[in-house]
Formats: structure tokens, C-alpha cells, sequence
């Protein structure tokens, strides 16, 4: 079982304090299910004689299987952001689809799960508590792994190659900091802004601008948490902004508040 970079990645929210409140452990996945699955994740924490602590996450564009206490569920792409209270002892384990990976077990549009949680009877037609049970009172990351890999690999789907062209695609996106806009990553691909649009709606759950959006901005929070940034006009820049004030209005727009006001909240 290889172990991804345990840092915490980019869309965790004020990681820095984040990071001192829980871990977060990601495995990669193994044989056929690794076309479909990005990696498995473990957050576990412990704030006993705490107060509990509040963790926001700027979603990535990916379908999640979670499995928590009385919370187990798939969870579409999140709206923008959202948070998790986190409280006394605890772990959860998920499952993070690629782009995409996740269409070849639902077989319905993905953003019909935009925003919302559906059940592991509507898309594995199991029961949901006896899973969440037997998963969570696993004491290793190691059990849970190769428990979860068994599950899938007996439902695996046939493969479909619009998984792999579409999960590329938002690699892409994600690496380049000039795909500000939807024709700069139809550009990129050679395929046509209509049939992004289509392909994104049906395989990833989200537009194509939803994505550029989330990834440019994900780089912006990781940049004012590492006290990376001394000038808005130079992180606009750095992100391939040509307008400041429109960097400013799409962090706005996802965050729920200004760069300046995020930043102020990492001294509160």
C-alpha cells in the first residue's frame, strides 16, 4: 500500500492551523480500481479537553465516498466550500474518485450529485450501516484499504476512456496556471468548448469554468496561508490573473470572503 505525501493538500482551508488539529493520510489505489480512483484518505483527530474545531475545504472537482459515523455517504462536487466539525476523538475514510471516475458506477449525469449526498444502496445496492460499521472499527488505515479495494474491484464497471480523456483534461487545468477561461483549456485539449461542456456535465458534475475557477483559487489560499504573499496586484499576477480586480472577485465569489479578509483570519 503506497502512502501519498501526507501535507495537506491544496483546498484545505488555513491549513497551517488545520494541520495542528487533525492528520490526513492518502493511499494510492491498486490495480484496475486505480482507473477510476484518485487515492483512498484518512483524517483522524483527537481534541479531547478541546474545543471542537471547524475545518473549511474549497472542493476539488471530484465525486467522494465517505465513510463517517452516523454520515456515510457519496458526496457530489460541494457547492464552493464547506465544513466539517470536528470534536472529540475520531477518523473518517473516504474514497476520491478521479474526474470522472465515478460516472461508470452511477450511469446518470454527475452533476445531478452536485451539492448533494446520496446513498450507498441507491448506486452499490448495499446496506449502508452494516459497511459504515465494519469499516470504521477497523484500527489501520492498511485494513480499511484493502477492505474498500475488495469492495469496488467485485463492482468494477467496464473502463470507459472518456475517464481517462476527461481526468487529463482537469490535470491540465490544474497544472497550468494560464487556463484562466474555458477557451484557453479547449485550446489546450483540441476539443470544442460544446463538447467540454457536455463531457464535464455528465462525467465530472460540474462546468469546465467551475473547475478553472476552484484550481486558480486553490493555489491562492495555499500561497496566503504559507505568508507567501506580500502583494495582491503580484499573486494576481502569478496566477495568470490579467485583471486584479477579477482575481479578487472570483476568490470572493468561491472563499465567501476577500483575499484580505482571509488572510486577516489566519491571526484570529
Amino acid at each position: 500500500m503506497e502512502k501519498k505525501q501526507d501535507m495537506l493538500p491544496k483546498g484545505v482551508l488555513h491549513a497551517m492551523l488545520g494541520g495542528k488539529k487533525f492528520s490526513l493520510q492518502r493511499y494510492e489505489p491498486g490495480g484496475d480500481v486505480g482507473y477510476f480512483v484518485q487515492h483512498y484518505w484518512v483524517v483522524r483527530w483527537d481534541l479531547r479537553g478541546q474545543a471542537p474545531y471547524s475545518q473549511t475545504v474549497l472542493a476539488h472537482p471530484n465525486v467522494n465516498l465517505v465513510f463517517e459515523e452516523g454520515a456515510t455517504g457519496i458526496f457530489g462536487v460541494a457547492l464552493s466550500t464547506s465544513s466539517h466539525l470536528l470534536a472529540g476523538q475520531g477518523h473518517v475514510f473516504g474514497v476520491k474518485f478521479k474526474p470522472g471516475g465515478f460516472y461508470p458506477f452511477w450511469q446518470k449525469p454527475v452533476s445531478q450529485l452536485y451539492g448533494t449526498v446520496t446513498t450507498l444502496e441507491e448506486v452499490f445496492q448495499v446496506e449502508t450501516a452494516p459497511l459504515e460499521a465494519e469499516m470504521l472499527a477497523m484500527p489501520e488505515d492498511a485494513q480499511m484499504v484493502r477492505r474498500i479495494e475488495a469492495f469496488l474491484g467485485e463492482r468494477l464497471p467496464e473502463r470507459d476512456p472518456n475517464v481517462k480523456r476527461v481526468s487529463e483534461l482537469v490535470g491540465l487545468i490544474q497544472a497550468d496556471r494560464t487556463v484562466l477561461k474555458v477557451e484557453d483549456a479547449s485550446r489546450l485539449s483540441g476539443m470544442s468548448i460544446r463538447t467540454m461542456q457536455r463531457l464535464f456535465d455528465r462525467y465530472v458534475g460540474v462546468s469546465p469554468k467551475s473547475v478553472i475557477q476552484r484550481y486558480r483559487l486553490h493555489e491562492a489560499a495555499q500561497m496566503i496561508d504559507q505568508g507567501a504573499v506580500s502583494d495582491w496586484l503580484d499573486l494576481s499576477i502569478a496566477l495568470g490573473y490579467y485583471d486584479h480586480s477579477h482575481f479578487i472577485r472570483d476568490f470572493r465569489a468561491i472563499v465567501g470572503v476577500s483575499p484580505q479578509e482571509y488572510r486577516q483570519t489566519q491571526t484570529l
